[in-house]
């Protein structure tokens, strides 16, 4: 969290919020009027969040990572009345998304460009997941996955993994990170052709999968940005 976040937790009354989030932020919530629910309620905690809010309170509805990537910060928008975006002051503090922190654990994957999708097939239709992850291939991109796989949800990642394969070598680096900076923190580094070998995937892992470029180095996975070869060529042309 950003020590934004953090004040504004404490500044506010009223802590909305998934049931886990909340877990994670028990330090914070003493003496709070705290709102609770489990997963897929995310539309309802919005709601609640936007009524105690219209009532006058401060309220902080809490959203995992950055609040507007994948987060609850579009639920709030989408939500709110025209006539309620006037009584409401809205303030959406920027989080550390897991592209970012799982990045900073294996060192630098995502030094040039990359896509981050997600593999959760709730919301967006599995065909379109499936067009994105074969676009992102196509244009040699290094890959994020977010969501990759729940105990009842195996198949996308299972498909994600076969158009990877096609388009890329089977020794291509790939991170994988659960619980990242929290408790039972799990990093690890290995190849495609032996990314879904690892047990540890669940919701609480991010995936990055190398581009064509990426490599290992001791304990670092590394996607160069070309500084290298700028400097050959500088030295080149000053020769």
């Amino acid at each position: 969290m950003s020590p934004r976040a953090c004040k504004a937790i404490r500044d506010c009354r009223i802590v909305v919020g998934y049931k886990a989030y909340l877990q994670l932020l028990k330090g914070l919530l003493a003496g709070k009027e705290i709102i609770s629910s489990g997963m897929t309620q995310e539309v309802r905690r919005a709601e609640e969040a936007i009524e105690k809010a219209l009532a006058g309170n401060d309220v902080c509805l809490i959203s995992s990572g950055d609040p507007g990537i994948y987060g609850m910060a579009g639920v709030i928008l989408e939500l709110l009345k025209k006539e309620e975006t006037r009584k409401v002051r809205i303030e959406i503090i920027p989080g550390i998304t897991a592209a970012s922190s799982c990045a900073s654990l294996l060192g630098a994957p995502l030094m040039n460009d990359f896509a981050v999708i997600s593999l959760s097939d709730l919301l967006t239709d599995r065909r379109i997941i499936e067009r994105r992850v074969e676009s992102a291939c196509q244009g040699d991109f290094v890959i994020v996955f977010y969501n990759p796989k729940s105990k009842k949800r195996i198949k996308p990642l299972e498909m994600a993994w076969q158009i990877l394969m096609k388009h890329r070598s089977p020794r291509t680096p790939a991170g994988i990170v659960r619980n990242a900076r929290r408790e039972n923190e799990e990093v690890m580094i290995t190849t495609l052709e032996n990314m879904l070998e690892v047990k540890q995937i669940d919701m609480g892992t991010a995936i990055i999968v190398g581009n064509s470029k990426t490599y290992v180095k001791g304990r670092y996975m590394i996607t160069p940005r070309g500084y290298e070869l700028k400097t050959e060529n500088n030295e080149t042309l000053s020769r």
